[in-house]
């Protein structure tokens, strides 16, 4: 019996998704888990590769069981078994031809940033920090000339053997949030009249977050931490549209924005229809 499931995982601790000879992945610890409810080796195939340091909040697998478990049971049990930083958050019975990789027709992902002039502690794992302001205007300009289908070749990371670098992104959006608000202590009786010269509530700079989200039918090497650290440079007006239509048609690598760290990307969903 083929199930699909969706599984959630906080990636820090993993070499990425798939099984390496150089640590622990994703793959592995799912796979061990499974093993031991099912009792036999039970190999899981994902919609794609995270890589190390990746996070995901809606990973889709499939793998084949035969099991008496109820399919709503199979998370409980299965969960029991992985670590903390690992969740099988829903399963179901598929049809026996479903292939989590193959079938998947789009996903999105998202790159999370929090504006601060200092680090917050809360936030560091799951995000990067951006230390100045950024003008969302021009970067939601810029996301407009990044959707379509196009070679994304500059968009790619050194290292890929991949030939064919056309892809489809379907939307690239920019919303933002508020940080929250930093108490300020009881101001000292003996220093009334004082003026407070540190303003901690300027949302240019000290109370802001912004969650890039990209959706594609698929992505090259790093191409959304690019795209990303393209955006970045353009609210920092390091970069101009013109700059980032000008790399789309050269495939220049040198003309768009620096790779973002693994810890602020996110695997938020897979669709198959």
């Amino acid at each position: 019996m083929r199930y699909r499931a969706i599984i959630s995982y906080f990636g820090a601790a993993y070499v990425g998704w798939q099984r390496q000879l150089n640590g622990l992945s994703v793959q592995q610890a799912t796979e061990e888990a499974l093993e031991r409810v099912f009792g036999v080796p039970t190999p899981c195939t994902a919609s794609g590769r995270t890589d190390a340091g990746v996070h995901a909040e809606g990973q889709v697998i499939h793998f084949d069981a035969q099991t008496s478990i109820p399919d709503d049971k199979i998370p409980f049990a299965v969960n029991a078994e992985l670590p903390d930083d690992i969740s099988m958050l829903l399963c179901e019975r598929a049809d026996d031809k479903f292939n989590a990789r193959f079938d998947a027709k789009r996903k999105t992902y998202c790159y999370r940033l929090y504006l601060s002039r200092h680090r917050r502690p809360i936030l560091e794992p799951t995000h990067e920090q951006i230390t100045v302001p950024l003008d969302f205007t021009l970067m939601r300009d810029v996301a407009k000339v990044i959707e379509g289908t196009h070679d994304f070749k500059c968009f790619e990371a050194t290292g890929s053997a991949i030939k064919n670098t056309v892809r489809t992104v379907y939307g690239v959006k920019i919303s933002t949030g508020s940080l929250p608000t930093i108490p300020m202590p009881t101001p000292d009786p003996a220093l009334a009249g004082v003026p407070m010269t540190l303003n901690l509530t300027d949302p240019r700079e000290f109370n802001c977050t912004a969650d890039i989200y990209v959706t594609g039918n698929g992505f090259l090497y790093n191409m959304v931490r690019i795209i990303a650290g393209t955006l970045v440079y353009v609210g920092m007006g390091k970069l101009s549209a013109n700059d980032v239509e000008e790399a789309l048609k050269t495939g220049d690598r040198t003309k768009v924005g620096k790779t973002l760290p693994a810890k602020g990307l996110h695997l938020i969903e897979v669709k198959y229809e």
